[in-house]
């Protein structure tokens, strides 16, 4: 089914504002989501309003409480997120990067204490809007086996990635992980087999059952005991002799930026005790090293001859982004879409709360 993207936003401010959070930061939270929906990456939509509303009856995320800037120098600064939404304390730590790199040409944020923070493009795009290019990465639960391992212990550890382009920017957004553990969980609510080599069991074996593949991931994301083993696959598959080692590298990478570099839980350990996630946020002026304009021509001339490339019959060459910009179009003019499951609880959701759930198209 779809709703109309801003029936979406007024549902999620008004519920947000319900929810104990500010109106200013109820309105970011809710483009954060939109957002994802627009742009087809509906693993970070309005699925994750249940889950976030759970963490916050748990008192994992408080919304009361503001995320404040430890210290900081001309080119770094370090966030607490103080236990509120990742979103809230990403935007505040991308600004003090904007702000940094407009100055000195560069600008490096860690958070600490933090907690999902929705997609990690949308802060790569804060600094492209800015006309910097713009980094953002997060790590996770625990989601990912590491390569012949057979319980999961790294997290699926976003990588986003934006560099000024015509028509639209260069805009790498993804998993570290074969897929993000959210298409897990939108495959399960619409009962859709899954169709590639995503999830393994404790053997790493296959899982094609969406639901089989759920209940591992739950399991080793939010079990503080014993785990059923398996989990996602890293980058590369299920094989080491495709190079699945290479994936596991790129969330290593991601762990030691977040969690290590902000002294708080690497993934394995977010099960238990604070469990906070922790971001790092990059950006740079790409004028330091030639004419804005000139660099921005030059990467869409080498993008279109990526696109331009012999390629099979009936397929389509896509760069990073292309996929995304067209469904933000489609979705502005058509609605967002909503799997039934999705719209099940956030009708609950607004029955409980007292708030006017979107109408469907």
């Amino acid at each position: 089914m779809r709703v109309k993207a801003e029936d979406e936003r007024k549902y999620l401010e008004t519920v947000f504002d319900k929810l104990g959070f500010s109106k200013q930061d109820g309105q970011l939270l809710a483009d954060t989501l939109v957002d994802a929906d627009l742009r087809g990456i509906s693993s970070h939509g309005i699925q994750r309003l249940a889950w976030y509303r759970r963490m916050i009856k748990d008192g994992t995320i408080v919304p009361t409480k503001q995320p404040k800037v430890v210290k900081e120098l001309p080119a770094a600064v370090f966030v607490d997120a103080n236990q509120n939404m990742g979103q809230l304390a990403a935007h505040l730590a991308m600004d003090k990067v904007i702000e940094k790199a407009k100055k000195v040409g560069v600008g490096i944020a860690v958070v600490r204490n933090s907690n999902h923070f929705g997609i990690a493009g949308y802060y790569a795009r804060q600094a492209l809007a800015a006309g910097l290019v713009g980094i953002a990465l997060t790590n996770t639960r625990p989601l990912v086996v590491p390569t012949n391992a057979t319980q999961a212990f790294l997290g699926s550890n976003a990588f986003a990635f934006g560099f000024p382009a015509s028509p639209h920017p260069f805009m790498f957004d993804g998993a570290t992980a074969a897929v993000a553990g959210g298409k897990i969980q939108v495959a399960d609510k619409k009962g859709q087999e899954l169709p590639g080599e995503w999830v393994v069991d404790k053997d790493r074996k296959v899982v094609k059952d969406p639901k089989e593949a759920e209940d591992i991931l739950a399991t080793a994301a939010f079990s503080e005991g014993e785990q059923k083993g398996g989990g996602l696959v890293t980058l590369g598959g299920n094989k080491e002799v495709n190079a699945n080692y290479k994936g596991m590298g790129n969330s290593i990478v991601v762990e030691l930026l977040t969690g290590i570099l902000a002294q708080g839980s690497i993934s394995a350990d977010t099960v238990r005790g604070k469990h906070d996630f922790s971001q790092f946020l990059f950006a740079f002026d790409p004028a330091f090293f030639g004419d804005p304009e000139t660099l921005k021509q030059d990467a869409t001339a080498m993008l279109n001859r990526i696109r331009g490339l012999d390629h099979v019959p009936g397929k389509t060459t896509w760069v990073p982004g292309d996929r995304e910009y067209r469904y933000l179009e489609e979705n502005k003019q058509n609605g967002v879409s909503i799997d039934d499951k999705t719209y099940e609880e956030i009708t609950t959701i607004g029955q409980e709360l007292g708030v006017t759930v979107p109408a469907q198209i």
